[in-house]
């Protein structure tokens, strides 16, 4: 998927689901990943699950890191009522900058950011917010800090960014090979975001149809 397709494409919609029934799990239990606590009071601890088959690409993805490195997991699984909110938050930020802009394009803008609650992959527990930290838990640079819009960083978030650093730069190619590897694929507008099994996911693979449909979690967090 060479062009710059976003979450708000309607090839992105048109993608049916399969829904495989894997659970969510928590990427905590294993002890295996560092987990940066920076989500938790949003989402009630909701953060730290994956479906099972995206946590053990995860773990893959991890054990292709050169030695010293470690991936620093920021946020998973997102419920659809807190990724409505993120998306309705940032569209209203584009309406008040952007009054004039019609109804389509600051959709397609706000979703360059977050995902469309319809189709989110964070809320079929199919995507990951990850970057990259030492040994001891320091997080390396990536170019941006993690969630920054594509305003506030003057596009620098995009994954293929030119105006990053040399360090930040082989850093991110350090995170892709991983990722890629274990059969991830990224959203290009967001280094930190990959995913695997959803609609995105399917349309960047060829694949038929996703795995994971949005689901609401049952149980304590």
């Amino acid at each position: 998927m060479s062009e710059l397709i976003l979450m708000a494409d309607r090839r992105v919609a048109a993608i049916p689901v399969r829904e495989c029934g894997e659970p969510l799990v928590d990427v905590r239990t294993s002890g295996e990943l560092l987990v940066d606590t920076r989500k938790e009071a949003d989402s009630a601890g909701e953060f730290a699950h994956l479906r099972a088959g995206v946590l053990e690409r995860l773990l893959e993805a991890q054990r292709r890191l050169p030695q010293g490195l470690r991936l620093l997991y920021v946020e998973g699984y997102r419920p659809p009522a807190l990724q409505r909110s993120y998306f309705e938050e940032y569209a209203d930020e584009l309406r008040a900058a952007h009054p004039e802009w019609p109804a389509e394009r600051i959709r397609a803008a706000a979703s360059q950011y977050v995902s469309p609650p319809e189709i989110a992959p964070h809320s079929a527990g199919a995507a990951v917010d990850v970057t990259l930290a030492d040994t001891g838990g320091r997080e390396l640079d990536l170019g941006t800090r993690m969630n920054a819009s594509p305003e506030e960083s003057d596009g620098a978030c995009y994954t293929d960014a030119e105006d990053i650093g040399a360090e930040a730069r082989a850093h991110r190619a350090l995170l892709s090979e991983a990722l890629r590897g274990a059969g991830f694929v990224n959203y290009p507008t967001e280094w930190w975001h990959w995913s695997y099994g959803d609609r995105y996911w399917a349309l960047a693979t060829g694949a038929e149809a996703g795995l994971y449909a949005a689901v609401e979690r049952t149980g304590p967090a």
